[in-house]
């Protein structure tokens, strides 16, 4: 999984199926539902294929209502799903969901969309894409569900790896929870480092944990899934499963986010 392809409670949404959108590219379903629709994915794929300002004005009726308003309804019933095993990660559906729109002032690619819409449910006091958390992708080709720590900051790398060293054994118990490994069969640890990092030994039980530079698990799926009915309550149940894991490598991070400040002055 690349998390760099990759915004409270609400509304219960029900379950009841909508019609695709048929007609010219601004007619639009008012309906919105905790899933997508064909629409939704054609807009997607048709993205993949005219990734330009032009195409995507001319349609984007379609975008906000078969892809931004179906995704925030899902990040919304996923989220109060989330209220009974990750409370912590719960806000509002709209710091959720992520922009379509690809940040290019860095990039010799000036493509200016992304050709799928996704969410991160970052751990309160975090930075957006940054501790340990859940995700969500759903583009015209696939379906992904992650959980994990994906893009730690240095300094939160540094406070997992020496985490591990004390905890590798907790670690790999959740790691191989038959819960976790029934849905999340992917391990994303990325490409380790070939020795070490400076300051920890070279021979330790959690050597091959602490080189990694991410930590977690992923599934992809067909993108018809997101089409089902009971797609945010699949989600929901993916990232349950994933809950412990995240919730240990988020320690050292929370511990260090919620240790109270000295004051600047002391009272005399």
């Amino acid at each position: 999984m690349n998390v760099k392809r990759r915004a409270g409670m609400g509304r219960s949404a029900s379950a009841k199926k909508r019609a695709p959108v048929k007609g010219s590219p601004t007619k639009i379903s008012h309906e919105t539902q905790p899933y997508f629709s064909p629409e939704g994915l054609r807009f997607l794929r048709g993205l993949a294929r005219n990734n330009n300002r032009d195409w995507f004005n001319g349609r984007k009726p379609i975008y906000e209502a078969e892809i931004k308003r179906p995704m925030l309804a899902v990040i919304d019933a996923v989220t109060g799903a989330m209220m009974d095993f990750a409370p912590r990660h719960v806000r509002a559906p709209e710091s959720i969901m992520m922009r379509i729109y690809r940040d290019t002032r860095f990039s010799n690619n000036k493509v200016p969309y992304k050709t799928h819409v996704s969410a991160w449910w970052v751990h309160d006091g975090l930075a957006k894409t940054s501790g340990a958390g859940f995700y969500l992708h759903v583009s015209g080709k696939q379906l992904e569900i992650a959980a994990g720590a994906f893009m730690p900051d240095a300094e939160q790398l540094l406070a997992i790896r020496r985490y591990l060293m004390e905890h590798h054994e907790e670690y790999r118990k959740l790691a191989q929870a038959r819960a976790l490994r029934r849905l999340l069969k992917d391990e994303e640890s990325g490409e380790p480092l070939s020795r070490s990092p400076k300051g920890f030994p070279a021979e330790h039980p959690a050597a091959a944990l602490y080189r990694q530079k991410r930590w977690g698990f992923s599934a992809s799926l067909e993108p018809e899934m997101a089409m089902k009915p009971e797609f945010a309550k699949m989600v929901a149940s993916y990232f349950r499963a994933a809950a412990p894991l995240v919730a240990l490598l988020n320690g050292p991070l929370v511990m260090k986010a919620e240790r109270p400040r000295r004051p600047l002055f002391l009272a005399l």
